[in-house]
């Protein structure tokens, strides 16, 4: 494998990380080394549709929760499981962490903008014991647009918040329907706001990027990101 790859490069990524690469590219390294690129790019492409999904998703069962429970600290009543309340807890001691030794009361914006997106998607979820307890009196209204399944919803949900995660901890994400996974994005995010959808399309770069990924790979277009 040393011998395989460009000393920056092992040294850079490390060789465990490119091995995949080199794997799906059937031990051509220098193809690995472009698809590798090309993973950055389309993750970069894919940052900005995940960006507004996630956002607006929180914030939708943010406003509906608020609302239901007459309170913006929300957590402070909802019927949370163990796993949500411990995460709760570990957003609002992060927050109250860095505002010094005499913090003043964590503000519950705050805390939203520190609670992970599993953890919003994870309030749809009949597992989490949800279903009855959230999505029938209050969170199906964070969904508009959307009159299917609970679970089908939160699968799909789901799918996207392990591919954010992939995203952002800059993992593989190549061997993904990835075209599948961009119409889902919009999917879901016409489920919240309709409206915001065209916006998002018009500066969206992620097809041209799915469109290159045979050219990138075989070296007649260079990757950018």
């Amino acid at each position: 494998m040393a011998e395989a790859w460009p000393e920056w490069m092992g040294r850079a990524f490390s060789e465990p990380r490119m091995e995949p690469y080199l794997d799906a590219c059937g031990g051509d390294a220098s193809r690995a080394g472009r698809l590798y690129w090309w993973n950055v790019e389309v993750c970069g492409a894919l940052y900005g549709p995940l960006h507004c999904l996630e956002l607006t998703v929180r914030n939708a069962l943010h406003t509906v929760l608020t609302e239901h429970y007459g309170r913006a600290d929300w957590w402070e009543s909802a019927p949370l499981n163990a796993q949500g309340l411990r995460l709760v807890a570990k957003a609002r001691a992060k927050c109250a962490g860095r505002r010094g030794p005499a913090p003043r009361k964590v503000r519950a914006d705050s805390v939203v903008a520190e609670l992970s997106f599993g953890f919003w998607a994870a309030l749809i979820s009949g597992g989490s014991g949800y279903d009855r307890a959230l999505w029938v009196p209050v969170a199906h209204k964070a969904f508009p647009c959307y009159s299917g399944r609970r679970d089908s919803l939160y699968d799909a949900l789901w799918s996207l918040v392990l591919l954010r995660n992939r995203v952002m901890h800059h993992e593989p994400v190549h061997t993904r329907h990835l075209a599948a996974d961009h119409a889902k994005i919009y999917r879901l995010l016409g489920y919240v706001s309709p409206a915001l959808v065209p916006e998002v399309r018009a500066m969206d770069r992620f097809p041209a990027v799915l469109h290159h990924r045979a050219a990138t790979c075989d070296g007649s277009r260079p990757p950018r990101f």
